[in-house]
């Protein structure tokens, strides 16, 4: 049997010091969000009357029904055209060894150097053209374009380190490339899929400065744009907006909790990888 020695207690230390870092900021998330509009005292000092009338009002007074519905259509659509996108272009930027092959690499990554406020008025005259202002499509189509190069760097890497011998054998039974790509390259991508999707999906879901731009003087928003909503220039509704923040991560965590076994499982794949 293992001793338990002096570095297995430095260990444990450590890992409660960690534990303790990271749940500082969410006791005081949940502390506050539940507290009363009348108690002024520390954000450190716990609620002793907790209410959940604070939830209440800002699901009326942030609409936050709306927002909720546009955040999950944009997050979902995106992220799902993102990740189709970027394995099928992926699968022959690693696999062809052209000339074209590797200058199509390299103009694609050209949108992980160029930040995209350079394009912000073109793209904003792209969408009025379009009449897609004043609507979650017009977020739609601008993630997906906005992610793909990062998507496809993460993609490529993976398929370049994936050896051939499945894809050869696939060939040699008949496949199409297509089909190798179906049957043989996409099952062995879920590890990059699940991190591909975590990340894009954290990304679109928090975006605030897009949909600030495109869905400026309608009636649609977003959570980021919802919550923003509540800081005021002279008043500011703190209890409302940290119970806004937590509703707004409440759809993710749920999420995370239902694939939670898939995620770890991918993850675990890509480090054994």
């Amino acid at each position: 049997m293992n001793r338990y020695r002096r570095r297995t207690f430095v260990l444990e230390l450590a890992m409660i010091a960690a534990a303790l870092v990271v749940a500082f900021p969410v006791y005081v998330l949940i502390n506050l969000a539940v507290r009363p509009a009348s108690d002024v005292s520390s954000p450190l000092r716990p609620t002793t009357e907790p209410t959940v009338e604070n939830f209440t009002q800002a699901w009326q007074q942030g609409a936050l029904g709306g927002a909720l519905a546009n955040s999950a259509l944009v997050t979902v659509c995106s992220v799902a055209f993102v990740l189709a996108v970027s394995a099928l272009a992926a699968y022959p930027l690693a696999r062809v060894t052209a000339r074209w092959s590797r200058g199509t690499y390299l103009l694609i990554m050209l949108g992980l150097v160029l930040p995209f406020q350079l394009a912000s008025l073109p793209l904003y005259q792209t969408m009025r053209d379009l009449g897609l202002l004043g609507t979650p499509w017009a977020l739609v189509l601008f993630h997906s374009g906005l992610q793909v190069p990062f998507t496809v760097f993460l993609y490529t890497g993976f398929l370049r380190a994936l050896p051939r011998d499945f894809e050869d054998a696939a060939f040699i039974d008949g496949c199409t490339p297509l089909q190798s790509f179906r049957h043989v390259v996409l099952p062995l991508l879920k590890p990059v899929t699940v991190t591909a999707l975590v990340l894009n999906t954290v990304i679109v879901w928090n975006d605030f400065f897009t949909p600030l731009l495109y869905l400026s003087g309608s009636a649609q928003q977003t959570m980021p744009v919802a919550i923003a909503g509540f800081v005021g220039q002279y008043v500011t509704d703190w209890n409302l907006v940290f119970a806004a923040l937590v509703i707004s991560i409440l759809p993710v965590l749920i999420v995370y909790f239902l694939l939670q076994r898939s995620i770890i499982s991918g993850f675990a794949a890509g480090l054994r990888g």
